[in-house]
């Protein structure tokens, strides 16, 4: 999952650093990623990953690395498990 992530900020980040060099739990935000890059990384995340996120984790903890996106979509995923 978190190659994943690193792909897409990697094509809808914008950011100015590159990720290679970056820990999961690095600082995307200090890395140059900004909020209107969220949006489309959300919609890239959404679509790769068939969830909605929803209104709750739209906020910056939740993409301020890539760790803290990967726990959330594991969160989702647990939720939307078939029982």
């Amino acid at each position: 999952m978190n190659n994943a992530l690193r792909e897409i900020f990697a094509k809808q980040g914008r950011m100015a650093q590159a990720l290679d060099g970056l820990s999961d739990d690095a600082d995307l935000f200090a890395a140059g990623l900004d909020s209107l890059a969220i949006v489309n990384v959300m919609l890239a995340v959404e679509d790769r990953f068939d969830v909605e996120i929803p209104d709750e984790y739209l906020n910056r903890a939740t993409f301020s690395s890539i760790a803290a996106l990967a726990s959330v979509l594991h969160k989702l995923q647990a939720e939307q498990a078939p029982t």
